[in-house]
């Protein structure tokens, strides 16, 4: 979502503080303007700065948080992910700052997925950010993560933030470059 709008938020909702990622509560009637909604979460405007609230906390802005949750990338919850599934799950997380999603922005340096006993799989993901000072990381890592987690056939993930070599907008794929105008 580009369009921004200005809702008031229905109770206490905790927040996370773009760029630095500390979390805290924003007050039941803080006036806040969306500007973007995408990977299920979104970022808001309010009181002179930017914060993400996550997909359980949309009922804070006056939407439904199923309606906002992601739709699950069906696979074998009993037997290995397919590798494509991992990408396009992938293709869900976002910078809250940036509408383009980590995989376009050029962020996800490595991929590995291991079977395990029980037939399900290990994923392992390694990825770096855009700026080597955004407090973010843990947040955008974590939530890669959890989407991983929820996907059928995975088992264990890890998202590993790495710094070599350091990102560039030329890492950006060409659907990134034209989301941003870049083109």
């Amino acid at each position: 979502m580009n369009n921004v709008s200005s809702v008031q938020l229905t109770r206490d909702c905790e927040a996370v503080q773009i760029p630095i990622g500390t979390t805290l509560t924003l007050p039941a009637g803080t006036e806040v303007d969306i500007t973007q909604t995408l990977g299920g979460t979104y970022t808001v405007h309010a009181s002179g700065g930017l914060y993400r609230i996550a997909t359980k906390d949309a009922d804070a802005l006056g939407m439904d948080p199923a309606a906002a949750a992601q739709t699950p990338i069906a696979g074998d919850p009993a037997g290995p992910v397919d590798e494509k599934a991992v990408w396009e799950i992938l293709k869900s997380c976002y910078d809250p700052e940036i509408p383009v999603n980590i995989v376009d922005l050029g962020l996800v340096y490595d991929l590995s997925i291991e079977p395990l006993p029980s037939g399900r799989s290990k994923v392992g993901v390694k990825m770096t950010l855009t700026a080597p000072g955004c407090g973010m990381g843990g947040v955008i890592a974590g939530d890669a993560q959890q989407k991983l987690l929820d996907l059928d056939g995975i088992e264990e993930a890890s998202v590993e933030i790495v710094w070599d070599p350091p990102w560039h907008q030329s890492m950006i794929s060409a659907a990134g470059r034209a989301r941003l105008g870049l083109e």
